[in-house]
């Protein structure tokens, strides 16, 4: 009767609009009081959520994003894009692909990968012959690298919700090879697309104007090696690379590209403080509910119901893909990671997968969650930024969906994917 308390309360608020932290923290609240437990214990529990040292490097890396965002980074990203994959046919559509590949491993931000490329690149695109649609689908999709190709604060959250003894530098590596084989095959099904829509292909400006773009792109891209890098090689902690991080894209911005203004700057402060205080609000009350699942021993359960249904591993691991990929069309992303993580992480391991390479698997599910309606924030910030209407961009864009989910049954599939640059950090 308790759980079905927390879960019901829980599905009322969100249903009729509570915010999402706020209804965990209520039907969490709800349930420690119909158990008799001291209602302090749940207060100490929200507390606990976000006393946590790593969860610092949060504000940090949203802070360096939004920086880059308005600092005028993702343009010269653009154009080192352009310069080398835009000769290809459709080129326009890889070269979005390969832009949120890298501007997507700075930010850390699907949304903020869409409205600063979006904004340069969908209109250009329309411009050159591209129908809307295609334009607004390669952004949409495209976007969600962010999450997975290192450094993500998403990756941050799940190893907090995993409970510890998640190494967030492994956790890192492990984004490398899946952020890249999933833009892989977006390009791809950009290509196809553009193929069969007989888009032409850009000329190709030469060798002197790619090493051109490449330079002018690179003290950009040295914002992901010295957050990742200083992580990796030990000289910082997770903590101490985002605010060096978020340093050097300021002094970037300012110094060297000088295309960060004052206003820019106080919009980029603003940005940074609204969005880190509505994740550290989710964390918080996430704590409280996932203290209640683990009271109601909701993971056991469900190793449970997963095992009885079936043994077959492959069946198991299809059922909590499609699973997620359902949460994902109805909640906010930040929001599963911390409810979902203590739920399936234990059936996984149970069936051999490894921590790391389940985290890929939760963070690609809950992405492609962000593109599809009826609440995907991303579809929704694209189709805004390419003046479409939501239903024509979903009617054309299964062919990206299609891309990003055989990129996901690899993941799922073949741990190597996952798994060979983190095993190459143990002794």
């Amino acid at each position: 009767m308790g759980l079905l308390l927390l879960l019901g309360l829980f599905a009322f608020c969100v249903v009729f609009g509570v915010p999402v932290a706020f209804a965990l923290g209520i039907s969490a609240v709800a349930a420690f009081a119909f158990e008799g437990l001291p209602i302090m214990i749940g207060f100490q529990r929200i507390i606990s959520g976000i006393n946590v040292f790593s969860l610092m490097a949060i504000p940090f890396f949203i802070f360096a994003g939004e920086l880059m965002f308005h600092g005028g980074i993702a343009m010269r990203l653009v154009k080192f894009a352009s310069a080398a994959v835009g000769a290809v046919r459709g080129g326009l559509g890889i070269v979005n692909v390969f832009s949120s590949m890298l501007f997507g491993g700075i930010s850390g931000s699907a949304v903020a990968d869409i409205s600063a490329l979006g904004s340069i690149l969908v209109p250009v695109m329309k411009e050159k012959g591209y129908d809307a649609d295609y334009a607004v689908n390669v952004t949409v999709t495209s976007s969600i690298a962010g999450i997975i190709i290192p450094p993500s604060h998403n990756m941050i959250i799940y190893a907090i919700a995993a409970g510890g003894g998640i190494s967030i530098s492994k956790l890192f590596l492990a984004g490398v090879v899946p952020g890249i084989l999933m833009c892989l095959c977006l390009a791809f099904a950009a290509y196809v697309v553009a193929v069969r829509r007989g888009y032409r292909s850009e000329r190709f400006p030469g060798w002197n104007a790619l090493l051109l773009s490449f330079m002018g792109a690179i003290p950009g891209l040295l914002t992901a090696v010295i957050i990742v890098g200083g992580v990796l090689s030990g000289v910082f902690t997770v903590t101490e690379s985002g605010a060096f991080g978020a340093i050097y894209a300021f002094i970037v911005t300012l110094l060297v590209y000088r295309s960060l203004t004052w206003e820019n700057f106080k919009i980029a402060v603003r940005s940074s403080v609204r969005t880190t205080s509505m994740v550290m609000i989710l964390i918080a009350c996430a704590g409280a509910f996932a203290y209640m699942l683990t009271f109601y021993r909701v993971p056991d359960k469900t190793v449970t119901l997963l095992t009885t249904l079936t043994d077959n591993p492959i069946l198991i691991l299809l059922m909590i893909n499609a699973a997620l990929l359902i949460l994902g069309m109805i909640m906010d992303m930040a929001a599963l990671i911390l409810i979902c993580t203590p739920i399936f992480l234990p059936v996984a391991t149970s069936l051999g997968v490894d921590p790391y390479q389940f985290g890929m698997i939760l963070l690609v599910n809950l992405g492609l969650g962000l593109c599809t309606p009826p609440v995907g924030s991303c579809l929704f910030v694209g189709c805004a930024v390419g003046k479409l209407p939501m239903e024509k961009a979903v009617r054309t864009i299964w062919p990206f969906y299609l891309a990003i989910f055989v990129a996901l049954m690899l993941i799922t599939f073949v741990p190597a994917i996952s798994l060979t640059l983190p095993g190459l950090l143990d002794p």
